[in-house]
């Protein structure tokens, strides 16, 4: 059974010239920014968003997710994104994303996991009876879940320190999950210069950061185009995110 179309959000968006490089195409995290604004559109649809859910004291955590873009859009183009829950797992829950060029090809999927969290008590929150009832439906047709381990940086290339500023938090006063995935490609060589372009990310989101935290982002080669990311935090050595990313020419 495909996903009930109730539970699908589909939505148009044009490149903007702030959300491209000096080659037209869509940077990565501007990419990132549509798809969760996406899925923002969908719970608030769904009426499960974390404003929604304000009242029972719970709000949305992004924990894992696994992005893999065949080509980036250019400035001007439209692009279609479609983004539904994926189902349950005790206390997970599933979400993926589907975007589609003006070409009507098919140029970026993704999946992620998230949870609930009490926002008061800052521990997991059992997943309400009235979200599981939006979301119930045969799942087999989903995409594959988003890894659950990554393996570890043992032997860093690159490390750079990075500064949580007012404007790298969200909404909630958090260290945006975007932000963490802009620093670690940061460190890629070839990636400001335009030599590489992001093919996949794997990132696993393990603790929050806030304001004036700062964050030291190792990052390691594991063969040509594949690295290794660590995130921590560098007032307590806390881990915070760890990731792998593959990577091609650009061309």
């Amino acid at each position: 059974m495909a996903v009930p179309e109730e539970l699908v959000f589909e939505g148009n968006y044009t490149l903007r010239t702030n959300e491209v490089n000096r080659l037209h195409r869509a940077m990565p995290t501007a990419l990132i920014h549509l798809l969760q604004e996406a899925a923002l559109e969908n719970v608030l649809d769904l009426k499960v968003s974390a404003w929604d859910l304000k009242k029972e004291q719970i709000s949305w955590v992004l924990m894992r997710k696994h992005l893999e873009i065949h080509r980036f859009p250019t400035f001007g183009e439209t692009i279609t994104i479609r983004t539904h829950p994926a189902g349950f797992e005790r206390v997970f829950t599933y979400r993926d994303y589907q975007v589609w060029g003006e070409d009507n090809q098919l140029i970026a999927s993704s999946s992620t996991t998230w949870l609930l969290m009490h926002t008061e008590r800052r521990r997991i929150a059992r997943i309400p009876a009235f979200v599981i009832e939006k979301g119930t439906f045969d799942n087999s047709t989903c995409l594959p879940h988003a890894l659950a381990s990554l393996p570890d940086v043992t032997d860093p290339d690159i490390e750079q320190v990075f500064r949580v500023n007012w404007h790298d938090m969200d909404f909630n006063e958090h260290l945006s999950n975007i932000r963490y995935m802009q620093w670690l490609f940061e460190t890629v060589p070839g990636y400001p210069t335009l030599e590489l372009e992001l093919s996949t990310i794997d990132i696993i989101y393990k603790a929050e950061c806030r304001w004036k935290d700062k964050v030291h982002v190792a990052t390691q080669t594991v063969s040509e185009g594949h690295y290794l990311h660590l995130l921590t935090r560098q007032s307590d050595g806390e881990e915070i995110a760890r990731a792998q990313t593959q990577w091609r020419p650009v061309v």
